[in-house]
Formats: structure tokens, sequence, C-alpha cells
């Protein structure tokens, strides 16, 4: 037994001489080659086992014949596994040249493609995870993309609507100073509508920049549906009068929601607003709100016509004002940009959807409690 524990300890600290210094050198060479390390592993390991075979044979006092057999088959076993070593190195090192060279496209702004070449299992699960991260950065970019031409596209129409109302007022205040208005009330009356329409474009823009800064401040109430619908109805009237629109309630469930009721009461009042004017005389606007399984459902459905199918997607960036037949006089395309912020700093979502005859705006806010 004493034997036995005198080999064990010899061979431990042979073994333990070895690895000391192979932690030494790849404490030393860890920022070069992968194929370096390998080998420096390989070493540590057979020098191990040679040093603690050598300790052990010493002190049993073999025979020259037989520690030279000793030593010779571990050094062909060193042999072997430096082979072993180099070529597995390399092979890997290969796969990560070819996943540096696939991830430099990748980084250019290219898309990525995995190296086809078989791989470890790490590089196979790098390789998904780069995948996966260049799907999102596409996406990332054409939202950007969308966003960027929907910026442009707003300050087009910006200022195209803010210089034909300035031209206008110019021109009357010039009449007015001048004193060759024939009817200054008429041309009193024409500024103050003007000027109410730029503060309300002002006022958009400003609600808009609120909430892509995130700057938008929500005072939650609980507060029932019936209400919220019924306040934005009334509120919606005399525009749908004036263009000889039908106002219907077809089913609100008094659905208890916590909201902000000056902004929910902006998200309807838009939505009413946007269906009443893209909706012919004699037409029909109709309001819904009832419980579903994702929440409280409000919809607004209008006799438009439809929207194309490629446009939908498009309908609640901000700037969008759809084709020329169906743009209204007035507006700057901001209306059902803030109500698609305004739902998603409630935690909703605001969707759309072509009908028969027209087409249908659905909010989906929580119910009551969830938030």
């Amino acid at each position: 037994m004493t034997d036995i524990l005198l080999i064990a300890l010899y061979a431990f600290l042979g073994a333990a001489a070895a690895g000391l210094l192979g932690a030494g050198a790849l404490r030393l060479l860890r920022h070069r080659s992968l194929v370096v390390s390998l080998t420096v592993i390989v070493a540590v390991a057979v020098t191990a086992m040679l040093a603690g075979t050598l300790a052990v044979a010493w002190q049993m006092f073999l025979s020259r014949h037989d520690l030279t057999v000793v030593t010779i088959v571990v050094a062909m076993a060193s042999v072997v596994s430096f082979a072993a070593a180099l070529l597995l190195g390399r092979w890997v090192v290969a796969r990560s040249r070819d996943l540096a060279r696939a991830a430099r496209s990748f980084g250019t702004g290219g898309s990525f493609a995995a190296p086809e070449a078989p791989a470890t299992a790490e590089l196979s699960a790098l390789s998904q995870e780069l995948e996966h991260t260049s799907a999102r950065l596409a996406e990332s970019r054409e939202r950007e993309r969308a966003l960027e031409n929907s910026r442009r596209e707003l300050v087009a129409w910006i200022s195209h609507d803010l210089r034909t109302p300035l031209a206008g007022l110019r021109a009357m205040a010039e009449a007015l100073e001048d004193g060759v208005a024939a009817e200054p009330d008429r041309y009193l009356r024409q500024i103050r509508t003007e000027v109410e329409r730029l503060d309300g474009m002002v006022g958009d823009l400003f609600e808009l920049s609120r909430i892509h800064a995130g700057a938008l401040a929500l005072t939650r109430a609980r507060i029932s549906v019936y209400d919220l619908v019924g306040d934005a109805l009334a509120g919606a009237d005399p525009l749908a009068r004036e263009h000889g629109v039908r106002l219907v309630g077809q089913r609100i469930d008094a659905v208890p929601v916590e909201v902000d009721s000056k902004e929910m009461s902006r998200v309807l009042g838009n939505l009413l607003i946007n269906a009443i004017r893209r909706t012919p005389a004699d037409g029909t606007v109709a309001v819904a709100a009832e419980r579903s399984a994702d929440g409280v459902v409000l919809s607004v459905t209008d006799e438009c016509g439809g929207i194309p199918e490629e446009d939908l997607a498009r309908v609640f960036d901000m700037g969008w004002r759809g084709t020329h037949a169906r743009t209204p006089p007035a507006g700057a395309g901001l209306g059902l940009a803030i109500v698609r912020g305004i739902v998603e700093a409630h935690r909703g979502r605001a969707a759309v959807r072509n009908v028969s005859g027209g087409c249908r705006f659905e909010v989906v806010l929580p119910p009551a409690g969830a938030v």
C-alpha cells in the first residue's frame, strides 16, 4: 500500500511540475493562435505523463531497457498527439477564418451567410446567432429607411401646407393694411380660421415629437369605454353633419379601461375625423367597443372605398396621407401616426384592414388592471 502511495505521489509531483510550466506558457501565449494553444495543451499532457512515468520509473529502479521502452512509448504517443493537435487546430482556425470573413461582409452593411463548411458546435451556434442578428439588423435598416422616407415626405408636405395658408394670410393682411379689403370682417374670419388650422398643425407636430421622444406622460384613470366613445361621438357630430355623414354606434359595451382619457379622446377623435373626411356624403361611420380575448377593442369603420393593399402597412406612418384622390385638403398626415403613438404608450396596438365598402381601424387596449 505504501509503494502505491509513493508511486501516486511521484507521478503527481512530476505531472504537477509539467502542468505549472504549461500554465505559464499558456499565459505568455494567450494572445497567439488557437493552434499554438492546442499545441501547448498537448505538450502539457504529454510532458506530465512523461514526467510522472520517469519519476516513478527512477524510484522503482527499472532496468535501462525497461526505462528505454517506456520512454519510446511515451515519445511515440507524444508525436501522434502533437500531430492530432496541429490538425485539429488548423481545422478550427480555418473554420474561424471562414466565419470571420462572413462576419466582415455582415459588418459592412451586407447580410450574413453562414459558411457551408462544417464547424464545431460552438462555431455553428455563433453562426446561427449572427444569422439572427443579421436578419434583425436588416429589418431595422428597412424600418429606418421607411422612417427616413416618411420624414422626408412629412417635411415636403408640411412645407407645402404651411406655404399656402401663410401666403393667403400675408395677402389678406396686406389688403387690410392698405384698406382695399372689400369685406374686412370676412377677411378677419378667414384669418382666424387659417390661424386655428396652423395652430392645430403645430399642436400635432408637438404631440408627435413628445411621443417619439418618450416624453408623453399619461395620467391613467379608470373609465368606462361607453363614456369615452360617447364623448368622442358628441365631439365629432358637428363635422359629420357638415359633411353629410351619419355617425352610428353599433355595439358599445360598458367595459372599464385604465387610460388617459384626454389622450384616448384624441385617438378616437383623430380616427373619427379621418373616417368622416374620407366617407362620401350620405355615407356612414360606425363606432364599436367590445371586449375580446386580447382586451378591449375600439373600432371605427368608414365607407372610404378601401385602402390599396400595398398601402395598408404605411397607414400609421408619419406623413402618410394616401393617394391624392383620398387626401383631404387639410392635414399633414400626422393624425394616424399620433393615434399609433398614443395607443402604444398605453401598451395597446392599432391596426387597419379593409372591409366591404371601406376600411376598419381598430385600437386594442389592455383591460383595466392589466397595465
